[in-house]
């Protein structure tokens, strides 16, 4: 029996261990596609994406078009003469006639249970919203933002020690073996697609670096679940004499009520409900640092104010 030909979509990290999970399952990965290769770090090196580089260190084909829209781009896909296409945080857009290339279409391998949390983001907006649980959903694409049928469906909790970091580990180890456990059923036909509800619809908004600065007037518990989905990226801080202070774990803690941006003891720090104590805070251009460290060499006088980000 000839081997089915797949083609695999996806840039980051999250991808390539679902790339990895098919390719060591012994499928006929025939193209991969990915984001063109950027300048990133402080050098501005021109870089590959994590999916690229696996790719290329396993002899498969890398396809990095700018846009898919284009009739020679959709001609050289077709060429490929795919069974299937896997997408998964891939970047682009897909048209209808990529969607309709394959025989069996295009599936996504989507972090979080559709249809909470479509779009680009569900990672991090699932832990600011205090979700207590997310997971991943296998969806057939088609051309609407994450509204396809749903294929497979796994959960995995939230808790209040889950970061985007840790939680997109997770997720991407959960999409591996979901990936690798659907392509045969759907291949043969036994997977039933069922249509996503119709309530319930909530949408994962691009992450921006407009939203990193601790308004204090939110409640304590509100700001600490956003330091856990924003950090490492854009990261949460606030300011302090025209200084950026960046924050990366604080704890909640019981306070009577006082004004929100109140500096405490212990870098404990009154928010609109309760209080927020800093546990690992940096300065610009510094290492990162426990509180009392901080405090050490930084002078944040007990009674100051905070400033909180004007509102629009």
């Amino acid at each position: 029996m000839t081997k089915p030909k797949l083609i695999f979509m996806g840039t980051p990290s999250f991808a390539v261990g679902a790339l990895r999970a098919i390719v060591e399952a012994g499928y006929s990965v025939v193209a991969v596609y990915s984001q063109p290769p950027r300048p990133a770090g402080r050098g501005h090196h021109v870089t590959r994406s994590p999916v690229h580089e696996y790719a290329d260190s396993v002899g498969i084909p890398v396809y990095t078009p700018k846009s898919l829209r284009n009739a020679e781009a959709q001609a050289i896909f077709q060429a490929h003469g795919a069974d299937l296409a896997i997408v998964a945080a891939y970047g682009l857009i897909l048209p209808k006639e990529i969607l309709e290339a394959p025989k069996r279409g295009c599936i996504n391998i989507h972090a979080s249970l559709l249809p909470r949390w479509r779009g680009a983001a569900p990672i991090q907006r699932a832990i600011m919203a205090g979700d207590s649980q997310t997971g991943i959903t296998i969806m057939q694409m088609d051309e609407g933002l994450d509204t396809g049928d749903m294929l497979r469906m796994e959960a995995i909790p939230i808790t209040a020690e889950t970061t985007a970091t840790t939680l997109h580990d997770k997720l991407a180890e959960l999409g591996s073996h979901l990936i690798v456990e659907t392509i045969p059923q759907l291949l043969e036909g036994t997977l039933i697609p069922v249509a996503q509800p119709e309530e319930g619809v909530t949408y994962a908004a691009k992450l921006s670096k407009s939203e990193s600065q601790i308004d204090w007037h939110r409640s304590a518990i509100e700001i600490q679940r956003k330091i856990s989905a924003l950090c490492p990226w854009p990261g949460v801080y606030f300011i302090h004499n025209d200084t950026v202070l960046k924050v990366a774990a604080a704890e909640v803690v019981s306070s009577h009520p006082a004004q929100p941006g109140l500096v405490m003891e212990s870098l404990t720090i009154a928010c609109g409900e309760n209080a927020l104590k800093v546990t690992s805070v940096q300065k610009a251009g510094g290492r990162w640092l426990s509180a009392d460290e901080f405090l050490r060499g930084y002078d944040l006088p007990l009674g100051t104010i905070l400033p909180c980000p004007a509102i629009n």
